[in-house]
């Protein structure tokens, strides 16, 4: 495990790395209570759980489905399914168990037509969106040397999501898409599965449904609920960039 860094100089955040990559987020506190993904994070004495008995039946039933094991894939084929994978991984830097199966949250998704209620108009369905970009994941992982997105190399994949970020892809599946928009589709599934999750929550010390317990405290950022727990770090990432900025 990398050593923790020195919190008050700021040198974990990215915009303050010469790479421009934070720390891997195993200098943070193992998980004490409750699960987050690879069991680190910064709230390590926080289950969201702990309060499931405050939820009415109806949103308990919901948040603890999302614990059951998941089934096999139903809308990716066992061709795409590495690639589904390997990208949910990267973009969500998940790389170690436990995961938050978000591959398969995305998948049921678009297995049952749960889309979003919305299409750009320059786009295409967002079930073949998904399936264009999976394939031009592994076209560009192949010009990179690559036999596939899956079988790359971490920054192989690092790389090509980048690109993807950035709107630089180009030809083959590519030539389907508005890249950009493109970009937005997936990382709009990737991400609502992602922190629909109570292992999500738990990392990011959410408090989970508030219905019909509600709230206490109203006195702005910082005032806790009684069931939250202080974080392991407290430093605020926007106020040391900017004094670092000053600084520098």
């Amino acid at each position: 495990m990398p050593d923790r860094p020195d919190i008050a100089s700021g040198k974990h955040l990215p915009n303050l790395r010469p790479d421009g990559k934070p720390l891997h987020p195993s200098w943070l506190p193992r998980q004490r209570r409750g699960v987050t993904p690879q069991m680190i994070g910064r709230y390590p004495d926080y289950d969201v759980l702990s309060t499931v008995d405050t939820w009415d039946e109806a949103t308990r039933k919901v948040v603890l489905a999302r614990l059951e094991k998941p089934g096999p894939l139903r809308f990716f084929d066992s061709a795409q399914e590495p690639t589904l994978r390997a990208f949910c991984d990267t973009v969500l830097a998940q790389d170690g168990e436990p995961r938050i199966p978000v591959a398969e949250f995305v998948d049921a998704k678009l297995a049952d037509g749960r889309l979003d209620g919305f299409q750009y108009a320059d786009m295409p369905d967002d079930r073949d969106t998904w399936r264009l970009v999976l394939n031009g994941l592994d076209e560009a992982a192949r010009d990179a040397g690559a036999e596939s997105f899956a079988a790359a190399e971490a920054k192989t994949r690092e790389s090509v999501v980048q690109r993807f970020a950035d709107a630089q892809l180009y030809g083959g599946s590519w030539e389907k898409l508005n890249v950009s928009r493109a970009w937005s589709v997936v990382m709009r599934g990737a991400l609502s599965a992602f922190y629909s999750h109570p292992w999500a929550w738990n990392e990011i010390g959410f408090g989970g449904p508030a219905y019909p317990r509600g709230f206490m405290r109203l006195g702005g950022v910082g005032i806790r609920e009684p069931f939250e727990k202080p974080g392991a770090t407290s430093e605020d990432p926007v106020k040391t960039i900017e004094e670092e900025d000053i600084d520098g």
